[in-house]
């Protein structure tokens, strides 16, 4: 899609918003041409009044009255106008957010983080900016007709002459389109780079004082925002470059049309009045001349906006980035969380058949898996590093795009598992889980409504009784960011009691366990085998766990090694031999 049918498509989609907008903002621009008018008739008037007369009075108080009317005219355009372009980016984020959420869980973004960010920050504004903006294109140009008829009633030549600058500006702008859409991406680009990386130097904070590596992270955030400015300056000087270029252009002009006035009112071709007229008129028609120039311009850039936020959409018609969607802006209308309903399928069976995936870059990945998993099971995945464990399950859970398999639901096969394993029916805690800078009790929670009794009982299946009487708010105890002032235990453990409180039949679990001490790890996995209706596949190398597991999956490079009990495994698997020899799990 064209820059243009985007933004056609956000004017439709507030219509009434944007109809009240622009008739407001048409009202502001051609409102200066009632003072023109009044100001005409007071110079044509003044040579014939001796004193200040009752007419001249009455228009005093007409231009006072009408410079007031537009003051208020102003103020009600920037409230409906911040309403409109709050509608137009929330819109425009809101659809982008809803993408991400769709895609693959392990490849939400194309890029990285921080690029994201830039897109949903920057280009979304740029693109709310454009649609303003065409109300100030509307407005100043019926205002430019309008004084045109007027003045070329007046003196046609010079009135020709006001709108030859335009002409200039014009051409301009067409000439500068593609120069200034190549700065805008490479400046858009590296602005992204620098806020991924101050993502990541915010996330690894720990990794990089105990690498006493701050000199070297430093000099490459040195050297990216040099980077940035070199783009950001090119960017910069070629915009303010042409908008000087549209002003000194408009400005030659007035100073040319000013003298043939001067010499036209010498010949008295034009009065007192009509000169002032022209005069006033002037400015405004050189401010639309130059506005428009450098509406031509932000119209460039705003192409490559839409090119970066349809190229977040992964795949996804451009149609969606524009798509119509109701925004909750008063509190209101947001509508309330729906609770999902209690679990009635319970899981019998779990069948996974030649599961396959690679990663598009590596080529690494998992191939030809198959295996079942019973209700009320323990199934554990294990393997040598890279072996392909979390690609198993994020292939299974649909969070990564599986390129074949089939896998079933007690008998019934899975069509979406991206949406089909989600609480109630099944719960998931990564590797590396994901806290927000937020309290204990909303991180747990993460929207649910409160349940007393069943966050409590997440809370004791997690064993974080203790952890809450050392907390100083207890539930409400704020984390930080990504739960920094928690252990790496702690952490694990909210996001185990974040899977707990949601009562879901299928429990995965990436290496749970890997930051508890073992202690710890035995009351929690005593306290999760308490409840007969819960399956659970793991991922683990932990020999307590592979001790109590109903089934063992051994992978390795990417295949099943061999599949059993550990008594089973280790008489047949010389793979699950070398892991159980090499003690690698404590």
């Amino acid at each position: 899609m064209k820059a243009y049918q985007h933004m056609w498509r956000l004017i439709r989609y507030r219509p009434i918003l944007y109809s009240i907008n622009c008739i407001t903002w048409l009202l502001i621009h051609i409102s200066p041409i009632i003072p023109g008018l009044i100001v005409q008739q007071i110079f044509n008037a003044l040579p014939h009044e001796k004193q200040l007369s009752y007419g001249l009075w009455m228009l005093i108080v007409l231009l006072v009255v009408t410079a007031l009317a537009r003051v208020m005219l102003i103020i009600i355009g920037g409230l409906v106008d911040s309403l409109h372009r709050f509608s137009i980016s929330g819109l425009l984020r809101r659809n982008l957010l809803a993408r991400i959420l769709e895609r693959p869980g392990a490849q939400a973004v194309p890029d990285t983080a921080g690029e994201a960010i830039s897109r949903f920050r920057d280009d979304a504004e740029q693109a709310e900016d454009a649609i303003s903006w065409t109300l100030d294109s509307l407005g100043q140009g019926a205002f430019a007709i309008i004084a045109f008829v007027l003045l070329f009633r007046i003196n046609a030549r010079i009135t020709l002459l006001v709108f030859v600058p335009l002409i200039s500006v014009v051409a301009l702008a067409q000439a500068a389109g593609k120069r200034l859409e190549k700065y805008r991406q490479a400046s858009r680009s590296a602005t992204g780079q620098v806020t991924s990386m101050i993502g990541e130097i915010f996330g690894t904070v720990q990794a990089i004082k105990v690498a006493a590596a701050e000199p070297s992270i430093l000099a490459q955030f040195q050297q990216l925002n040099e980077q940035r400015r070199a783009t950001m300056l090119r960017d910069r000087v070629l915009e303010q470059t042409l908008n000087s270029t549209f002003g000194n252009t408009v400005g030659l002009g007035t100073g040319l049309i000013l003298i043939l006035a001067a010499q036209a009112m010498h010949t008295a071709q034009l009065g007192v009045g009509d000169i002032a007229l022209f005069i006033y008129y002037l400015a405004f028609v050189t401010d639309f001349t130059q506005f428009f120039g450098m509406f031509l311009a932000h119209y460039a850039q705003t192409k490559v906006a839409f090119r970066r936020m349809v190229a977040l959409l992964q795949g996804a018609t451009p149609t969606r980035l524009t798509e119509p969607h109701p925004l909750y802006l008063a509190k209101k209308e947001v509508p309330t969380i729906v609770q999902p309903p209690p679990n009635e399928d319970n899981l019998h069976v779990l069948t996974v058949k030649s599961l396959r995936y690679h990663y598009p870059d590596t080529g690494h990945g998992i191939d030809d898996i198959s295996f079942s998993v019973a209700g009320g099971s323990l199934t554990v995945i294990t393997g040598r590093i890279a072996s392909g464990k979390t690609t198993l399950l994020e292939g299974l859970l649909g969070l990564l795009p599986r390129e074949s398999g089939e896998i079933s639901w007690n008998g019934q096969i899975v069509i979406d598992p991206a949406t089909f394993f989600v609480p109630p029916r099944s719960a998931y805690t990564p590797q590396i889980p994901r806290l927000f800078s937020a309290t204990l009790k909303e991180n747990i929670l993460l929207g649910l409504h409160e349940d007393a009794a069943q966050l409590q009982g997440a809370l004791q299946a997690a064993v974080m009784e203790r952890d809450l009487t050392e907390m100083e708010h207890g539930l409400e105890t704020l984390i930080g960011t990504r739960g920094v002032k928690l252990s790496g235990g702690q952490v694990q453990r909210t996001a185990a009691a974040r899977m707990f409180v949601r009562n879901a039949t299928l429990l995965v679990f990436d290496d749970l366990s890997s930051a508890l001490d073992v202690e710890t790890e035995h009351l929690l996995w005593e306290r999760l085998f308490a409840q007969a209706t819960i399956t659970c596949l793991v991922v683990s190398h932990r020999r307590s766990i592979l001790q109590r597991a109903d089934q063992i999956i051994v992978l390795k490079d990417g295949r099943i090694e061999g599949i059993g009990t550990l008594t089973e495994l280790l008489k047949t698997s010389q793979e699950m031999q070398r892991l159980w020899d090499t003690d690698i799990s404590v």
